[in-house]
């Protein structure tokens, strides 16, 4: 159902922490242009917890607006049961093209509370659903027993695979075949991942490169390794800003840095300072003065 680059977008704040949905759909439409292949909303990255319900609708709904036919997907990742089963029904009723389901970020899920949680979730949206797999923010491991539990429900479409283990997407592969869309939600094991058969990259650092983070992937796809591997070896110190407790600051300074926006988050995080902000800007200068030139290469062009 789906593949390709989807960017996990950051939410934009104004100076009152109100939502930016002006400066939102500016730096949308810079992933849409650069040919990414849908939008994720609300995530980790796009400080989900820390949105109101409300707020996460203004969000899918501001995404929505700009994605045009590709498909925006809501992260439903609230602490009970009940409240992430309502707000899968609040996405349906706004037209999310699917979920991105965490199981919950407070308590930490045996296996059979895990299955549990997440079929309740995918029956009261009946939207297709991306499993969020991630052992190590969430301390929750979605494991492959687990999936193989949540197989029988089709809802269940995509694996956003956040393990750390590269291993575990071949587990994946050899278990279910092409039962599951498998994507990689770990940016610096993106080449990696694509390399053993994942079909797409839920992405952080592409709200900032966007046009290098579909080039790896359109390479990959057309069989041109070398030149992927390339720019991903350019890109692996920005890349690795996106595995840190300090990945909302991280990313929000790196796009403050590139595209002009600005890195305003919302309490209790604070904007990055001192010897942190300084060794992100230092990685970015030094990117930006090495940055690849994309145009000799013959990609496809943004639909």
């Amino acid at each position: 159902m789906w593949a390709g680059v989807f960017p996990a977008v950051t939410t934009k704040f104004t100076e009152d922490d109100r939502l930016d949905h002006a400066e939102m759909e500016r730096c949308f439409a810079l992933q849409m242009e650069a040919g990414c292949d849908g939008l994720i909303v609300a995530g980790s990255l796009g400080e989900g917890p820390m949105l109101s319900q409300d707020e996460k609708i203004d969000v899918l709904k501001t995404a929505q607006r700009v994605s045009g036919r590709k498909p925006v997907l809501l992260t439903v990742n609230e602490p009970g049961t009940r409240e992430a089963a309502e707000m899968a029904k609040r996405a349906a009723a706004a037209g999310a093209s699917g979920l991105m389901v965490v199981p919950s970020p407070i308590y930490h899920t045996n296996p059979e509370e895990t299955v549990a949680a997440l079929s309740a979730v995918a029956k009261a949206g009946d939207l297709p659903i991306m499993i969020y797999s991630n052992r190590l923010a969430y301390r929750v491991d979605v494991t492959i027993a687990d999936m193989e539990r949540l197989a029988g429900d089709e809802r269940f479409v995509a694996i956003k695979e956040s393990s750390d283990d590269i291993r575990r997407s071949t587990d994946i592969i050899n278990a279910f075949g092409d039962r599951f869309d498998l994507f990689t939600g770990v940016d610096n094991l993106a080449f990696e991942a694509l390399s053993v058969g994942a079909i797409g990259w839920v992405a952080g650092l592409v709200v900032a490169f966007p046009k290098e983070t579909v080039a790896i992937y359109q390479l990959m796809n057309q069989g041109r390794r070398n030149e992927a591997l390339a720019i991903y070896r350019w890109f692996r110190p920005l890349l690795d800003l996106d595995v840190s407790t300090y990945l909302v600051q991280n990313l929000k300074l790196v796009e403050a840095l590139v595209i002009g926006t600005n890195d305003r988050v919302r309490m209790p995080r604070q904007p990055l300072s001192g010897e942190r902000r300084a060794a992100v800007v230092k990685i970015v200068d030094e990117a930006l003065a090495a940055r690849p030139d994309l145009s000799r290469l013959s990609l496809p062009k943004a639909a």
